[in-house]
């Protein structure tokens, strides 16, 4: 399967997660709650680390694109990452699949520091090789944050 594709297979999937969206009653604090019954991603903390406003929960498919390129993925939108040259797919996928072991704002601190330390600036390439031979390939690491994928 394209890098691309399977990226389009995860946002419905999100977007699917997001539509099992039901109204409860709390009788306790007399409020009305939501409940997901997702099968792809933990719908709840999504929600919460990202304090989307569960009353207009993203409910078109675009929207939900753009949520998943820019918040899980890190582009700048939708359009940026189907354009993205396949090397930034591959990465894209590496850090996606393997979130239980590295967030994406723990990698984006670890590449800056790295940078920073030695004075050197990685291209999509080198920060690949890196993932790989420190993340990916090595058995042990996990992230401090939840990974959104059940």
């Amino acid at each position: 399967m394209k890098k691309i594709d399977y990226f389009k297979l995860q946002a419905k999937k999100l977007h699917k997660d997001f539509k099992t969206q039901k109204s409860v009653f709390d009788e306790e604090t007399n409020e009305s709650l939501y409940e997901y019954s997702p099968k792809h991603f933990d719908v709840n903390q999504i929600i919460v680390d990202y304090q989307l406003n569960e009353d207009k929960i993203i409910s078109s498919l675009m929207k939900v694109q753009h949520f998943f390129a820019t918040k899980i993925l890190g582009f700048k939108s939708w359009n940026e990452l189907i354009n993205a040259p396949e090397i930034e797919l591959e990465l894209a996928k590496a850090l996606f699949d393997n979130q239980h072991k590295i967030s994406l704002e723990e990698w984006n601190m670890y590449i800056a520091r790295l940078e920073n330390e030695n004075k050197i600036s990685l291209d999509t390439e080198g920060k690949l090789l890196i993932f790989k031979k420190v993340f990916a390939e090595v058995d042990g690491h996990r992230s401090l944050f939840s990974s959104y994928k059940l």
